[in-house]
């Protein structure tokens, strides 16, 4: 039996992280994108992976030594108060805290972008989805915030040019919010060049004062509508991408900018994720060995979340 062309990675301790009633950035996300999956048939072509735990030594080519034992701890810590019948959860910020799992969670978000790196670089597959929580991006190298404790796009670009002597890495980040971990990591890297777009001003106030030359970073205002967004990715993203010649790209996918998300103001829909996603192929076509690894961020409205990562994935397989 031939393998398929995409690879699906995941895994069930991404459902057991969670941060609390109510909470939008919620393990009923991937269930949404699970049945979504399956009712529309995709699931049939993809070949699925179980993602593996993230070594310490992966997770720190992007993060501080200090920051990663200090998760460790908090992790420890709310084990030990959950047995003395203390609270399920340790607060980092405003939005975001832990719970007994989120420790194996997070290693598990990242081992799955390694793992695809891993299976697109040997081969065995040409692109891959990682349908993991919690998120990425917002995560600097000693800061957890924004829903986000290690940036797996980050890791996993700072792995592939470790181990594979790769020269230029691109990110693409179409997620509404500036991805300021992924740029707090990689900025002044020479051999990574990101791509975003994001509300701006808007959460996490960042993205648009005098970014490094290797970030593209194109803030836009709410209710700025898909055409503008393709218009952008034309004229902004594209020239600078083919000039770079990236040997892989990672993708920042958050689907949150959808105009059914009222996590952001911004108009785009999964017509839109699909042509943006077939622009990111394009140029891995031409450059990049069609090697591409893209990890889910945001998207908190369930039905609008599973009908963009289908269009997403659909495009990434060619369905």
């Amino acid at each position: 039996m031939t393998l398929s062309k995409t690879g699906l990675f995941t895994h069930r301790d991404c459902w057991k992280h969670e941060m609390g009633p109510g909470h939008p950035e919620c393990p009923a996300r991937l269930d949404a994108i699970e049945d979504r999956l399956l009712v529309s048939g995709v699931a049939d072509a993809l070949e699925r992976y179980e993602a593996p735990l993230a070594s310490l030594s992966d997770i720190e080519l992007a993060h501080d030594r200090m920051y990663v034992a200090s998760v460790r701890g908090m992790s420890d810590r709310i084990v030990e108060e959950q047995l003395a019948g203390g609270s399920a959860y340790q607060q980092i910020d405003t939005d975001t805290s832990m719970n007994a799992h989120t420790w194996n969670a997070a290693l598990r978000s990242a081992g799955a972008a390694i793992a695809a790196t891993d299976a697109v670089m040997s081969g065995e597959i040409e692109n891959a989805f990682c349908s993991v929580r919690p998120p990425g991006h917002h995560a600097t190298r000693s800061k957890a915030m924004g829903f986000c404790f290690f940036n797996n796009v980050a890791i996993a670009a700072k792995y592939v040019l470790d181990r594979y002597r790769l020269k230029r890495v691109a990110i693409v980040d179409f997620d509404v919010h500036h991805g300021n971990g992924t740029e707090d990591i990689l900025a002044g890297d020479d051999r990574t060049l990101m791509v975003s777009i994001f509300q701006h001003p808007f959460y996490p106030y960042s993205g648009d004062q005098n970014p490094a030359s290797n970030m593209v970073n194109v803030p836009v205002p709410a209710y700025t509508k898909g055409m503008d967004v393709r218009e952008i990715v034309e004229m902004v993203w594209m020239p600078r991408l083919e000039a770079f010649k990236p040997e892989m790209i990672f993708v920042s996918a958050g689907f949150d900018a959808h105009r059914e998300d009222d996590m952001g103001q911004l108009g785009l829909n999964e017509q839109d994720y699909a042509w943006i996603t077939q622009r990111i192929k394009d140029v891995a076509r031409r450059f990049s060995k069609n090697r591409i690894v893209s990890c889910l961020e945001g998207g908190y409205m369930m039905d609008p979340l599973a009908r963009s990562v289908e269009a997403h994935i659909r495009v990434l397989a060619d369905l």
